[in-house]
């Protein structure tokens, strides 16, 4: 049975990494002495060495520890024989190519379909998804494709933000960009704020979090959903 996480940041504004969470990580990864740490998305370029330090650090507090996929010889069997796993943010372009690259894509897939524990912050919960073809990140490399883990039966666009009316910017909303996604594209869209996370067991896909969600669906208005709204039915 999927027993996932996916939250739309690692870090809320003022606070440390990871910290509004770690109640939740805490039963999550209940029974994890080490976690597996996917750190191929490099937020900021940062070295693999570095984002797995950091992710240590963090759950250090809660008495579990962090190894990094790239310490290991065979990156498959490191999926396969990971007590839960972990896929940080940065850019989705990146953590897409390399999971092709690495051909674990779809091994990563079938394991977190299978009961591994999963948590998926901003790039790493894009992949969760059905497609890429949603994120904000810029292509700075090109993926093989933009097919993702597919643990959830429609699209996300994680660290979603409001239109602000106050502000002189005359680019794209991000609502503006889920439409022109729509132009081409059925899949609905989840726009979840910085905050917010999906809890996953089973086929239950339940909103955790203090903010509401925007459900954005082809040719239709989009839809607020409040916290604690059971999202199964989307597809």
């Amino acid at each position: 049975m999927k027993n996932i996480i996916i939250a739309s940041t690692s870090t809320l504004h003022g606070g440390s990494y990871l910290d509004y969470l770690l109640p939740e990580l805490q039963v999550h990864f209940k029974n994890c002495k080490t976690l597996l740490f996917i750190p191929f998305a490099r937020p900021g370029g940062i070295s693999h060495e570095q984002y797995t330090n950091t992710v240590s650090q963090a759950f250090e507090k809660i008495d579990i520890k962090v190894k990094g996929i790239h310490e290991f010889e065979d990156a498959t069997a490191a999926i396969n024989n990971a007590e839960g796993i972990f896929t940080g943010g940065g850019n989705t372009f990146l953590l897409v190519t390399q999971l092709y690259k690495n051909n674990i894509m779809t091994v990563l897939a079938e394991a977190v379909k299978n009961g591994t524990p999963y948590l998926g912050t901003s790039a790493g919960s894009n992949i969760c998804g059905l497609s890429m073809q949603t994120t904000n990140d810029m292509p700075i490399i090109y993926p093989p494709s933009f097919q993702t883990l597919g643990l959830i039966p429609f699209n996300l666009n994680p660290h979603y933000l409001d239109p602000d009316s106050q502000s002189k910017h005359m680019g794209e909303t991000r609502e503006t960009r889920i439409k022109e996604f729509h132009a081409f594209n059925t899949l609905p869209v989840l726009g979840l704020r910085e905050g917010s996370w999906l809890d996953v067991k089973g086929d239950k896909i339940v909103l955790k979090g203090n903010l509401s969600a925007r459900l954005f669906r082809q040719n239709q208005e989009p839809e607020e959903l409040a916290p604690q709204t059971d999202l199964s039915y989307v597809q």
